[in-house]
């Protein structure tokens, strides 16, 4: 039996770090089921380096990451997207273009690590907080028995991560 493989596009205003490290982590736990993906309505530019250091440090994979527009994604010929997620308030907020094939779409609000005003210290904690949160809600995804459940159980379960704080505790 064939396993499907699910593409996962996760969105954010700038593309910079949360869903930098989304994407790292789901090609982390999603084991061949998933192809992660990475965009931004308004992208920065450039990934914050913050981000890139704990991802690094941590052993998680990222293939060339850059600072890209969701307009790829929209685009004739761009990989038909299965999962949605967007990553942060701002980009949840914002008319998003017409993804083809209608994918599950859910909304992980993570607060803004880049965001954050202080010492070194407590920006590292702030990104530390943010990959945790982000890897407990992509562990909890990548065990849905999604082939088994039907669209408005999966949206239930989709939407229940989202709403979901506490990072799993190891």
């Amino acid at each position: 039996m064939a396993t499907d493989i699910y593409n996962v596009l996760f969105l954010c205003t700038g593309n910079s770090a949360r869903s930098i490290m989304a994407e790292g982590l789901l090609t982390r736990w999603g084991q061949g089921r998933f192809r992660a993906f990475s965009a931004g309505s308004f992208p920065s530019g450039r990934v914050n380096p913050r981000a890139l250091e704990l991802v690094n440090r941590l052993g998680v994979a990222l293939d060339t990451p850059r600072s890209k527009s969701w307009d790829e994604f929209a685009m004739p010929g761009a990989p038909h997207m299965d999962f949605i997620f967007t990553v942060c308030d701002d980009a949840a907020g914002e008319t998003c273009p017409v993804w083809p094939g209608h994918p599950m779409t859910a909304h992980w609000g993570i607060p803004d690590p880049a965001a954050v005003q202080g010492t070194d210290a407590e920006k590292d904690k702030a990104f530390w907080l943010a990959f945790q949160r982000l890897e407990a809600r992509i562990q909890l995804f990548v065990n849905l028995p999604i082939s088994a459940l039907d669209r408005m159980a999966l949206k239930g379960q989709l939407q229940q991560i989202g709403s979901s704080t506490e990072p799993r505790q190891t």
